[in-house]
């Protein structure tokens, strides 16, 4: 009994079709927007053919300013690459640093600012705060920093 159990078993297993499943559709794209953000490299792309985000100062050096001080800067930066850049994120580490961006690709050549926003209410000693820019860059990620010392007055 187990054996013919056992036989129809093998035999369904041997007899499914093993075509593999069918590719998923790609999307049409929405706008060159959505097409920069879901494909900042084409598969047969050189990754140099990209968008490029270049700073004039990565960094942000504020000095000492007493606690509760809004610490302002702007961060300019200028599109190197070949393709426009379009930004789709804007992160920190933490609540008292705000990030804003502009919304429209930069062609390149073109410039744009990051605004950082850092409030420094309850902060002290050495404060090194990051903001993490995602964009159809390679990599997709670039980092600036606001750093400084808050004083405990």
């Amino acid at each position: 009994m187990y054996k013919l159990l056992y036989f129809l078993l093998f035999t369904a297993l041997l007899s499914c079709a093993s075509d593999p499943a069918p590719e998923a559709e790609t999307p049409e794209a929405a706008d060159d927007n959505a097409s920069l953000i879901r494909n900042p490299v084409a598969n047969d792309a050189d990754s140099t053919d990209v968008a490029r985000m270049s700073f004039e100062a990565p960094e942000y050096l504020f000095g000492e300013v007493p606690e509760g001080t809004l610490v302002t800067h702007e961060f300019t930066f200028t599109n190197t690459g070949s393709v426009p850049l379009m930004i789709t994120d804007a992160r920190s580490t933490c609540g008292c640093t705000v990030p804003s961006y502009p919304e429209r690709p930069i062609p390149p050549g073109g410039t744009g600012t990051v605004r950082v926003e850092f409030n420094t209410a309850h902060k002290y000693g050495r404060q090194r705060k990051p903001v993490t820019l995602t964009a159809n860059t390679y990599p997709s990620m670039t980092t600036v920093y606001v750093d400084g010392t808050v004083l405990n007055d």
